[in-house]
């Protein structure tokens, strides 16, 4: 409908458009509607408008996940997906200010603002309004910043600068940072003098440390290690790193293979890494042919039985009761069945019977423990899969008759009574 009314222009009318609501369409299905696709952890339309309805009212996660029947990590992604925020309108009661003057400061805010059903933005005011904040911290003073300044000249460490003035270290850092103030630890970029010079001492074979000891006696700053190095191989010189083998150096590694000896003394001697020997005997085709081939550790090597003993039993027994049998440490087990390939029955994948048994087991208030005696598995890794896969079993109390694979399958004829009789 539209209503015509005059203008103060003669050439043209102002034409107002009224929107009248008529009385509400009731669809009606015609015919069957389409099955929605089935998910096991699905929200139904009817779930998503509880949800909002109990969010808008200020309901705490806990009452609404125990009212959907869903575990709490998965109301809070379902909240974060449908973009909820929440904006409580609730009057802070004595009981709760009380509350927050005990526990915070104390406590994880997040955990507080859970208890009390509020976001953590709340409780941020509120403490706020109470006065349990810290203000902001005090101005720096002139003889806080000389301090600071001096030790920054005797190259002192922050931290113990900030032990000295009474400050955090970042907020120490920060204000040098601000006043302008630079550490002799980080001194600025290199100059082409100082790198010719460290390049010169450097091919004298002396060890780096005393090189930056040597360039800092000369006036050069005071490098550290962790940025010598690196400097020195970017201009392109390195001691066994990027330097070419001489057939000097070929004909002692070959030795050392031909009599067993230990190669440790040959880096050293060379000046090369573990890595580059190791791959320089690969290119000679020495790798596998020395007389220690499993290298020089401090227990004895693996023999045919051993290997195959373990590969017989792993995973069928607890790695403490394998070891014992075997006379080995845990670590020496589990770093052989690394390298053989062998996998856990604790880390094995889940079979459809498992993941059926996992479900009416939490339907039926079947205990974890009962469940991964019953599955052969670790109790804490059944209990991180089931975490994984939004089932919260909580505190369960443990069957004195324990239950089987099968046995918790047969419980599926009842699926829903457990629930209702739990709740």
């Amino acid at each position: 409908m539209s209503i015509l009314s005059p203008s103060h222009d003669a050439d043209f009318a102002v034409v107002e458009l009224i929107a009248r609501a008529g009385p509400q369409q009731v669809f009606v299905a015609t015919r069957p509607l389409g099955e929605m696709p089935f998910r096991a952890s699905a929200w139904s339309p009817g779930e998503v408008l509880e949800l909002r309805t109990m969010f808008s009212a200020d309901a705490s996660i806990e009452a609404i996940a125990e009212t959907l029947a869903r575990p709490v990590h998965g109301v809070r992604s379902k909240i974060c997906a449908l973009g909820l925020r929440r904006n409580s309108t609730r009057l802070w009661t004595e009981t709760d200010d009380a509350e927050l003057r005990r526990r915070y400061g104390i406590e994880p805010t997040a955990t507080l603002a859970q208890y009390l059903g509020r976001g953590c933005t709340a409780v941020y005011a509120r403490a706020g309004a109470l006065g349990l904040t810290e203000g902001n911290p005090p101005e720096w003073t002139e003889w806080e910043d000389a301090q600071l300044a001096e030790g920054y000249r005797q190259g002192l460490p922050v931290a113990q600068i900030a032990a000295l003035i009474g400050k955090p270290v970042s907020g120490t850092a920060s204000r040098a940072s601000t006043i302008g103030l630079r550490h002799p630890a980080k001194p600025r970029g290199w100059s082409d003098e100082e790198l010719a010079r460290a390049l010169e001492l450097a091919e004298t074979g002396r060890p780096y440390s005393d090189i930056r000891e040597q360039l800092a006696h000369e006036g050069f700053p005071l490098r550290s290690k962790a940025g010598f190095q690196p400097r020195l191989r970017k201009a392109g010189y390195g001691r066994g790193w990027g330097k070419a083998w001489l057939p000097e150096e070929d004909e002692l590694l070959r030795k050392a293979y031909q009599t067993g000896a230990s190669l440790t003394p040959l880096r050293f001697r060379l000046g090369r890494s573990q890595c580059s020997i190791r791959w320089r005997a690969d290119h000679l085709g020495l790798r596998g042919s020395h007389a220690m081939a499993n290298g020089f550790r401090g227990g004895p090597d693996w023999s045919d039985e051993e290997l195959q003993y373990l590969r017989e039993h792993y995973g069928k027994m607890s790695g403490a009761e394998l070891a014992k049998r075997m006379g080995r440490t845990k670590a020496a087990v589990y770093t052989r069945a690394n390298v053989l390939g062998l996998i856990h029955g604790y880390i094995r994948p889940w079979s459809r019977e498992e993941l059926k048994a996992l479900r009416i087991a939490h339907d039926h208030g079947i205990a974890i423990a009962d469940l991964a005696e019953a599955l052969g598995r670790n109790p804490i890794s059944v209990s991180k899969f089931a975490t994984n896969h939004e089932f919260r079993f909580g505190r369960r109390p443990v069957r004195e008759i324990k239950l089987t694979l099968q046995d918790i399958l047969k419980l599926e004829k009842g699926e829903g009574e457990g629930r209702r009789d739990r709740d």
